[in-house]
Formats: structure tokens, sequence, C-alpha cells
């Protein structure tokens, strides 16, 4: 992995600062940036800090067994690589290549609708199992063409996303030209310009990749949706619960809710078939100001009552953190910035590299914890704020 496995390289926040040196700033702040005043997206991070560990100690732990299963799919690892769209942007062929990564370490990849790669091409580059993100972008007809070709081409989870009634304010996207730079109007383009310019190699490879991204999976009357599209489109693809009936009968797999923030959600997800439930906030990308997931976890963990499996994503960052989601009944956790820091740092070793990272740091937790498995991690093994109740 070279410059990735320096010194210099050890934990996420290094491979973001990579990251942001490599990517012009439009793409970085894709990235990294959230909705109107970014509240919910500190949050998720920094919630982490309100629960502290409870060692057992002196514990001898020679190994540590991380593996875990999802949907009744053994992973090695208790984290997902969790769907991001348009990863291509940060890397060329940016979706095979982290689907490549994650079944190299024994775990799943989500592939986002809203991807530059195809369902079959993504399938194809990994050894583990392949989710499908599904948005309703196009229409129904549109999205049920999707779910058979992810059903025939073997995914085997459908993740259903509920929390984009319309895109979130992303102000940073705003800033940096994004409306202007997808006008193709010469002039409104050229004040942004520089940004691209002045990151040579990243835009040597966008170019050599096709430059701008299509949305191959969202195949309309006339073609692939194009990317300019997308924020209209979105706003004319609200989920809706009773969507879920013809989705049943599109797809005969499990079906996994993502976007839940209370139990009632959660529990009205149960009744519409779902299989598993993501506590999610799109990473604070979508409405400013709702709780951190890891807040939310306990109350969606005791709303569904071991009826269905409970996953969560939001401000993961290290190991450790996991360690706590998991310990507070998450069955496993989604990393979203953390694997998209490392592929726009490098590609698949990026990816590899992260996930490296935050094994690396669950072993040291959980021998630390004086744990000898994941599978053990209970809510003896943490302290929790008197006021999140369950």
């Amino acid at each position: 992995m070279g410059r990735l496995t320096s010194p210099n390289v050890v934990n996420v926040a290094d491979l973001r600062r990579i990251a942001q040196r490599r990517l012009p700033r439009v793409v970085f702040d894709y990235i990294d940036g959230g909705a109107d005043d970014e509240v919910t997206l500190r949050a998720n991070c920094r919630v982490f800090e309100d629960v502290t560990f409870r060692p057992h100690g002196a514990v001898a732990t020679a190994a540590c067994d991380l593996r875990t299963t999802v949907l009744g799919m053994p992973l090695a690892l208790p984290f997902l690589l969790g769907p991001i769209g348009s990863t291509r942007m940060f890397y060329p062929h940016g979706e095979p290549v982290a689907a490549q990564a994650a079944g190299v370490a024994g775990t799943a990849y989500t592939l986002s609708t809203l991807a530059g790669s195809s369902i079959e091409e993504v399938r194809a580059a990994s050894a583990g199992p392949v989710w499908y993100q599904l948005y309703l972008v196009g229409g129904h007809d549109v999205a049920k063409k999707a779910i058979a070709r992810a059903r025939t081409a073997g995914y085997s989870a459908l993740v259903v996303t509920i929390d984009t009634a319309v895109a979130g304010p992303r102000e940073r996207d705003a800033r940096n030209g994004t409306k202007e730079l997808l006008s193709r109007r010469v002039w409104s383009m050229l004040p942004f310009v520089p940004q691209f310019v002045l990151r040579p190699r990243w835009l040597s490879g966008f170019l050599s990749d096709g430059g701008l991204m299509k949305f191959p999976n969202v195949v309309l009357a006339d073609g692939p949706m194009q990317y300019a599209e997308v924020g209209k489109a979105l706003e004319q693809s609200t989920v809706s619960w009773q969507d879920f009936g013809w989705i049943r009968e599109a797809w005969d797999g499990p079906i996994v809710v993502k976007g839940v923030l209370t139990g009632e959600d959660a529990q009205r997800a149960v009744d519409e078939g779902a299989s598993a439930i993501v506590v999610s906030n799109h990473g604070g990308r979508q409405l400013d100001g709702v709780s951190p997931t890891l807040r939310v976890l306990p109350e969606v963990v005791a709303a569904v009552n071991g009826k269905v499996e409970v996953l969560m994503d939001g401000g993961i960052r290290r190991g450790s953190d996991i360690v706590k989601a998991l310990c507070l009944g998450a069955r496993a956790v989604l990393i979203g910035r953390a694997y998209a820091y490392g592929l726009a740092a490098g590609g698949g070793p990026g990816v590899a590299r992260a996930i490296e990272i935050l094994t690396a740091d669950i072993v040291r937790t959980l021998k630390l914890l004086g744990c000898a498995s994941t599978a053990d991690l209970n809510r003896s093994f943490v302290d929790v704020p008197t006021d999140w109740g369950p």
C-alpha cells in the first residue's frame, strides 16, 4: 500500500487528510459535508464520547473473534461498507474497487442506486456478499428493472432508504459551484474550474474514466440518467410505506429499511416485512438537527424487541466506535465516510487500509475490555447517560 501504510497513516483522519489533498474541493466536500449547519454531522461523531467503557480487568485474551452473521450471511467483520453515491467521482471505477476490497476482507458491500458502475460489474468484483440500495428515481418501472437485475446478478439483500423525500440542503455544494459546474454553461463554470486544474492527478484519472459519470442502474427511456438530473429525480421518488407492497413482490430476498430514527418507524418497518433496520440519519446529509444515530440506537433495539436485526451507521471513525454500537445492541454497523476517504486517498489499497485500521482498533479494544469476541459484547461493557432510555 506504499504511502497508505506509512507511519503518517494510522487512523481514518489521516486518510481524510490525504483525500482532501488529492480531490478537487467540490468532490471532497461532497464526501465530507452535511446539511445546513452540519449539527447532526458533528453530533454523529461526538456522541461516541458520551458512552464510556467498563473494562473487565485481569482477563488474558490471546485472540479475538470478530465474526458475525447478518441476515444469515457469515461475515468476517462486524462492519459492512454502506451505500455511497457517485464514488466513481472519488476514484476511477470506485464502486467495483471498493466492492473488491470488501470481499477480500470478508465483509459485504452495498451498492447505491446512484452509482457510476453497473449492478453486474460490481457484483462480479466482490468475493463477498453485495447488497443493492434502492432509490425510486425514474419511477416504479425503472426501479423494478433494477431490482430484477440485482436479483439476477446475485445480490443478497435489498436496502430501501426512506429518508430522502428531498435532497438535504448541503451548503458546501452550493458554495463550491455544483449547480454551475453541471450547467455546462462556460461562463458560469469558469470561477470553479481552478480547483480541478490544481488537482492534475485526479483530473487525469477522472478523464480517463470517462469524465462526468451517468447512472447506469437508472435506465430511462432515453438511456442512463444524467448526473445533472439527480436532485429533481429524488424529489419525485419519495418512498412511502405503501411502496413496500410492490417492492416485496419484486424482491423475494431480505429487505433492509435504512433511515429509521424512531421506535415507531422501526415497528412500522417490521410490520412491512423488513428483515433488518439501519438506524441512520444519512450521515447528517438530510435533515439537520435530528439525533445522532448512536443516541437513537437503544430506542430502536428496544422497539423491535429481537424481531429483526438492527444495524447502525453514522459518525464511525474508530474501531472503538463500532464496539460501542455493538454493546448497545447493533448486530453490525455500516461505514461510509471512513472507507470513502480511503477510496479517495488511494483506491483499492486505501479502502483496504481503512478496513485494516478499523479491524485493528476493534481487536485492540476487545483485548483491553477483556472480551474475546464481538458476539460477547453487551451493555455491561459500557456506561450510558441515564437519559438515554432503554
